[in-house]
């Protein structure tokens, strides 16, 4: 069976029988088109012309291309050489041992220590800003998950010791040590949280308009205003202060597992990705401010 006819039975059925979308078929349909016009240029006109090794040059011709497009582009190959087998129109899946290539693992996104400063720069006028004020010092200060700081209660907080309670991923618990700022300011808006309140009973830290725990949703309405009304990366999210606290103080020379006890990592690997943000960030200061990094 010639391969363009052999690749428009397998778009059919992936459309008619595993029910792709319009959007996917047409994905599937370009990799499969610069796969076959590949081979094409290689004299394979026949399915049963195309070899493993013909998968293998042809992954190493697109070599320029991002890791990601490169994964997509095999996977879609290999669901359509493992079609050819199950419509027994060949004998064997010669896509079957191809190893697909290592996606580089993003770096988490950060803030820089001035944009920090700036976006924990409120004005103190409302029990809002107290509240937001309070909630902004926490996450950063103690590289809290959003969902770790929403669920904070009251009886969480320990001021005379200096720490809060963390209930992690899995509920497991841990002790988070509490900067100067954060009891400051975090007491600060205690003096205010019962102007928040509608019922003397709500249990939760941080209280939103309706008297209530704040929601996700709640903060992170609260953050995007606070980035765009200070012009600051309105991409960034609470996540992105929780990478921006670890960041900092392995920039600062903090010990790796001390880090991962306040993170709440179970694996130090995790940690780890914080001191390849430190080494870029070197590399980047070297190549932008030494003055031996270029001849003129």
């Amino acid at each position: 069976m010639k391969i363009e006819e052999a690749i428009l039975d397998f778009l059919n059925y992936c459309i008619f029988e595993k029910g792709l979308s319009d959007k996917t078929k047409l994905s599937y349909e370009n990799d499969l088109k610069v796969y076959s016009n590949f081979l094409e240029e290689k004299g394979k006109t026949n399915i049963t012309d195309i070899t493993s090794d013909d998968i293998k040059d042809f992954l190493k011709d697109r070599t320029e291309e991002e890791t990601t497009t490169i994964a997509h582009n095999l996977t879609v190959i290999k669901n359509f050489h493992m079609y050819l087998v199950k419509e027994k129109l060949v004998k064997e899946n010669i896509s079957e041992f191809i190893e697909r290539p290592k996606l580089k693992k993003a770096l988490p996104k950060t803030l820089s220590t001035e944009d920090v400063e700036k976006l924990l720069d409120i004005p103190l006028n409302t029990p809002f800003d107290y509240r937001n004020k309070a909630m902004l010092e926490l996450l950063y200060g103690c590289g809290l998950r959003i969902s770790e700081l929403i669920q904070l209660e009251i009886n969480d907080i320990d001021e005379i010791n200096c720490f809060i309670r963390i209930s992690g991923k899995g509920n497991k618990e841990r002790e988070v040590p509490l900067g100067e700022y954060a009891i400051y300011y975090l007491n600060l808006y205690l003096a205010h949280r019962n102007e928040l309140l509608k019922n003397q009973n709500e249990s939760k830290l941080f209280i939103n308009n309706h008297g209530k725990g704040i929601t996700r949703q709640g903060f992170f309405k609260i953050l995007k205003a606070l980035l765009k009304e200070k012009n600051l990366n309105c991409e960034a999210s609470p996540h992105t202060l929780r990478h921006s606290f670890a960041t900092h103080l392995v920039n600062r020379g903090a010990d790796l597992r001390s880090v991962q006890e306040m993170l709440g990592h179970s694996d130090i690997s995790t940690t780890k990705i914080y001191t390849k943000i430190s080494d870029e960030k070197v590399l980047e200061d070297y190549q932008k401010y030494h003055l031996r990094n270029e001849k003129e």
